[in-house]
């Protein structure tokens, strides 16, 4: 079922020039937030981040929660795990007794660690902000705020109960926060994420899904002058390996892996006895992530029944493609409806990217992930977040929920322990 959008009436234009009339506002928010290091592995720093927020959300809402995480286990680059402590998550809800309920998900960390030389703000010019986290995300999450204030003032707000996810590892996969936003999703009806648009300003659409893997291969030390024939070479080994598993690349549409870090050895004068690998896999179809766990695990086989060698895998796929059935394409038509009444057009496109958009999906709930503000250059030195979308973005959000305050959703929705939408 697809909803056609009603014109604006007086009351809802002025609400969205009021989001314009606090563009100088958020602005200052948006640096006193990026000259906060929340880098993924920075818990301090997040949580300085999520206690501003808490402080700007508060107004709004019914709740806060400060939720504190599982620490996240990796394996090192001596084959052992270790654990990490992470940030804080944070939820703000409202009006949970509401017909409608709207899960909001924004993530406080970036990609840009405390020790790193990207710390601070510089206006390129009067349009744009070049910042860490100014796009992605710190920018979208005032986006939200904005338009949760220009919901809160319209005479229809009492239909739509909300709440405002912010997880601080969305960066890293959401390994702490997957569970929690599973949890969420069969809550809520639909899903809106604050991640940057594509560097066109438009939304993604299907995204592929994404495995984290590492390899330890195990050998047998020796001197690689007196005796290397009783050594076993554990690069050597990794080496064959990470050949098989580029043998898998395309063997199903659009499954890519990508081997991106292989630490061993200690010195020249000696065969190693280790070497950890670290890969990454994309997958258009989840299917293809049990087909490939398969191929992986018979080469490995084959590695293990050779004398003195032994190799071990570790790690999952953690975030399943998301793929566009009839909810998502409602949802998607209807911001596009409301993009065009703002005199924009505004479309989507496959990427092969994830994000938490993928795991709201994989738990069944509707949503869009790209509703943030636009700019460019994400996860460099020179990302930078055209300013004016802090406000532009904000009146697409807000008139979105204009329309589904007033129509209701654009599809029929079961939630798992509720009602029909």
């Amino acid at each position: 079922m697809q909803l056609s959008v009603e014109p604006l009436d007086q009351l809802e234009r002025d609400l969205l020039d009021k989001i314009s009339a606090q563009q100088h506002l958020r602005e200052q928010q948006l640096i006193e937030l990026v000259e906060i290091n929340s880098g993924s592995l920075n818990p301090a720093g997040i949580n300085q981040v999520g206690l501003k927020y808490q402080e700007l959300f508060a107004p709004l809402c019914n709740k806060s929660e400060r939720v504190e995480l599982p620490e996240w286990e990796r394996i090192d680059y001596t084959g052992k795990a270790e654990y990490q402590a992470l940030g804080s998550l944070w939820k703000f809800s409202h009006n949970p007794d509401a017909p409608i309920q709207i899960l909001f998900c924004g993530h406080t960390d970036t990609v840009f660690p405390v020790d790193g030389p990207f710390q601070h703000a510089i206006r390129l010019d009067h349009t744009r902000l070049n910042a860490p986290g100014a796009a992605d995300m710190k920018g979208g999450i005032l986006v939200i705020l904005s338009a949760l204030e220009a919901l809160a003032q319209h005479p229809l707000a009492h239909q739509i109960g909300w709440s405002v996810v912010l997880n601080p590892d969305e960066e890293i996969g959401s390994p702490g926060s997957a569970d929690y936003l599973a949890e969420a999703a069969k809550q809520h009806d639909i899903g809106l994420i604050y991640e940057p648009a594509l560097p066109d300003g438009n939304l993604a659409g299907e995204r592929k899904g994404s495995g984290n893997f590492t390899l330890v291969v195990h050998g047998r030390s020796a001197h690689a002058g007196r005796a290397p024939e009783t050594g076993r070479n554990a690069i050597n080994k990794a080496a064959e390996l990470i050949l098989q598993l580029a043998s898998l690349n395309n063997q199903k549409p659009g499954l890519t892996l990508n081997t991106g870090i292989i630490k061993a050895g200690e010195t020249t004068n000696k065969v190693p006895d280790l070497a950890v690998c670290k890969f990454n896999v994309r997958i258009q179809k989840t299917e293809d992530a049990e087909w490939c766990l398969e191929r992986i695990n018979e080469f490995i086989q084959q590695h293990n029944q050779q004398e003195g060698f032994h190799i071990e895998l570790h790690g999952h796929f953690g975030r399943y493609p998301k793929q566009l059935d009839q909810p998502h394409l409602a949802l998607y038509q209807l911001v596009q409806q409301c993009s065009e009444q703002l005199g924009t057009t505004l479309t989507w496109s496959a990427t092969g990217g994830c994000c938490d958009g993928n795991n709201l999906s994989t738990a069944g709930l509707p949503n869009i992930d790209t509703l943030g503000v636009t700019g460019n250059f994400i996860h460099s030195p020179h990302e930078f977040i055209n300013l004016p979308s802090l406000s532009s973005r904000a009146q697409l959000s807000a008139l979105l929920l204009f329309h589904i305050a007033r129509e209701g959703l654009p599809f029929k929705r079961l939630r798992p322990q509720g009602r029909p939408q």
